[in-house]
C-alpha cells in the first residue's frame, strides 16, 4: 500500500481534479482583488508548467518570464541542483529544528554567504526579505541606543510594520498608522541625510542600491559618501539587497559596485532560495551581533521559529554553488550590457521611450510625453485617467502577441522593470527586443489595437476611482 492510500492524500489528483478551480478558489478564500486585477489587464493566465526561464501553457505555447517572481528566480524556474539538494535533505531525514542543538547546515550557509561580504562576520536566518530588514532595523537600534531610521523617498523594503515604516511609498503606508518614527530623505540628497543625522537620534540609514520601484540607483559616490556622513554621527549603514542582491546587479551585492562601500548590515533573500523554500537574511558586523545577543539571557532576543530550517539552508547553498558554478555573476554583467544597449540604441527611434537605465539584469525602460500632435493627444488622455497606464499598454501586447511576461515597476509609474532570470542569453534578449519593437512601433503607427486596449484601462481607471 503506497502513502498516497493509506491517508487518502494525494496531490497529484488533487490538482488534476481542482486545479481549474485556481481563480475561483482565490476569489472566494484569499485576496478577491487579484483574479479580478488579473481579469482586467488578461493576465489570467493558466500556466501548467515552468522550467528555467520560460513557462508552458496548455497548449504547449512558451512564455519567456522577464520578472522571476519579482527577483526570486535568480535561477529561473526548477534547476536540477537545487531539486536534487531538496530530495537529499528531505531524504536525510534530519533532526531539523529541535532548537537545542546547533545543526551544520547554518553554519555552512553563514560561511558561505559572508565569504562574498568579506567585511562583515555574522549572519542572522529567517524566512523573508521583510524579515531580514525587521532584522536589520532592530539591531541597528539596539546596537546604537538609538530609536529613528532614516529611508529614501520611493524605497521599497517591506509590508511588515517595521519595514512598512521605512516604505517610501503611500500607498502601501496609508491606513497602517501608527508607524515607527522614522523620517524619509530623497535618494542622493546627503545635505538632507546630515540634516537628520544633527539631531543626534539616527540609529541608521536603509537604502536599496538601486531602488526596484522604477529602478532608480543610488547617484555615483553616494553610497560612500552616506556611510562616512553616518559613521561620524555613530549611525549605521544598511544596505536592503532583497532584490538587488545574489547577482542581479552585475555584481554579488549591489552595493560592490561603488568602491570603499562596506555596509554594517545587509539583508538579502529572494534568489537565496533558488525559487522554492523561502529564506531571508541579515548579514552584519561582529559587534552588531555581540551587542544584541550580550549574555545567555539574551540568546532568543531575536528569532524565528523556520529560520534556518534544513530546507531553506540547502536550498541556500544550492544556489550559491550554482551561482559559482555557472559564473551568473559576470553572466548576468554582459547580458544585462547587452539588453540594456540594444533597448538604448531604440530611442531615436520612439518618441515615447525616454530612458533605458539599471545595472546588470535590473533594468527600467522609461516612458514620456511624446512630442508629435496626434501621440501627444493620446498620452494626455491616458495620463488624465492614471498615470502609468502607458506602461500596461505596452506590458499587455508583450504577453498576448509575444508571450513575454514583463510587468510595471510600481503605481503611477510610466516604467517597465526587467528582472528576467540571470540564465537568460542572448536569445531571450533577441526575443525581447524583437517583441519590444513590434510593440513600439504598434504605438507610434498608432495601431488600433494597442490604442483601443488604452480606451479600455481609462475606463476602468475612471470606474474605480
Amino acid at each position: 500500500m503506497t502513502v498516497a492510500e493509506s491517508t487518502g492524500f494525494d496531490l497529484g489528483r488533487l490538482l488534476t481534479e481542482r486545479g481549474g478551480e485556481r481563480y475561483e478558489l482565490h476569489a472566494r478564500y484569499l485576496n478577491h482583488q487579484l483574479p479580478r486585477m488579473l481579469h482586467t489587464i488578461g493576465f489570467d493566465k493558466v500556466y501548467e508548467r515552468a522550467e528555467g526561464a520560460y513557462f508552458w501553457d496548455a497548449d504547449g505555447q512558451d512564455y519567456l518570464d522577464m520578472l522571476a517572481g519579482f527577483g526570486v528566480m535568480g535561477l529561473g524556474r526548477h534547476h536540477p541542483v537545487v531539486r536534487k539538494a531538496l530530495h537529499d535533505v528531505l531524504d536525510a531525514g534530519l533532526a531539523d529544528l529541535t532548537r537545542f542543538d546547533c545543526q551544520p547546515l547554518p553554519g555552512l550557509l553563514a560561511e558561505r554567504l559572508l565569504a562574498h561580504a568579506p567585511d562583515l562576520d555574522r549572519v542572522f536566518f529567517g524566512n523573508s526579505g521583510t524579515e531580514a530588514v525587521e532584522t536589520a532595523l532592530k539591531f541597528a537600534r539596539y546596537a546604537t541606543r538609538k530609536p529613528r531610521v532614516l529611508y529614501c523617498a520611493h524605497a521599497f523594503h517591506g509590508l511588515t510594520t517595521g519595514a512598512l515604516s521605512v516604505n517610501g511609498e503611500d500607498g502601501f503606508r496609508d491606513g497602517f498608522a501608527p508607524l515607527l518614527p522614522d523620517t524619509a530623505v530623497p535618494l542622493g540628497d546627503l545635505a538632507a541625510l546630515e540634516r537628520e543625522l544633527r539631531r543626534g537620534d539616527v540609529a541608521a540609514l536603509v537604502v536599496e542600491p538601486i531602488q526596484g520601484k522604477g529602478v532608480l540607483a543610488a547617484p555615483p559616490g553616494y553610497l560612500r559618501a552616506a556611510q562616512d556622513l553616518l559613521h561620524r554621527h555613530k549611525a549605521l549603514l544598511i544596505a536592503d539587497e532583497v532584490q538587488t542582491g545574489i547577482g542581479r546587479t552585475g555584481d554579488f551585492f549591489g552595493y560592490q559596485h561603488e568602491e570603499g562601500v562596506e555596509p554594517d548590515l545587509v539583508c538579502v533573500a529572494k534568489a537565496l532560495s533558488g525559487g522554492y523554500v523561502p529564506v531571508g537574511a541579515a548579514l552584519g558586523k561582529d559587534w552588531i551581533f555581540k551587542r544584541v545577543y550580550s549574555s545567555m539571557d539574551r540568546v532568543l532576543v531575536h528569532s524565528a521559529s523556520f529560520g534556518s530550517n534544513a530546507q531553506a539552508m540547502a536550498a541556500g547553498l544550492a544556489t550559491l554553488a550554482v551561482m559559482e558554478q555557472e559564473d551568473l555573476v559576470a553572466r548576468a554583467r554582459r547580458t544585462g550590457d547587452l539588453l540594456r544597449e540594444r533597448l538604448a540604441a531604440l530611442m531615436p527611434r520612439y518618441e515615447l521611450l525616454h530612458e533605458v537605465r539599471g545595472r546588470g539584469l535590473m533594468i527600467g525602460i522609461e516612458f514620456g510625453r511624446p512630442t508629435s500632435l496626434k501621440l501627444r493627444s493620446r498620452w494626455t488622455m491616458l495620463q488624465a485617467a492614471r498615470k502609468g497606464l502607458f506602461a500596461q499598454l505596452v506590458v499587455a501586447p508583450l504577453l498576448h502577441r509575444h508571450r513575454i511576461l514583463t510587468q510595471v515597476s510600481g503605481d503611477h509609474l510610466e516604467v517597465i522593470k526587467l528582472i528576467p532570470p540571470l540564465i537568460i542569453g542572448k536569445p531571450e534578449v533577441d526575443r525581447f527586443v524583437a517583441a519590444f519593437t513590434d510593440v513600439m512601433d504598434d504605438a507610434h503607427d498608432g495601431g488600433g489595437l494597442l490604442w483601443e486596449f488604452g480606451k479600455t484601462l481609462v475606463k476602468q481607471a475612471v470606474a474605480s476611482r
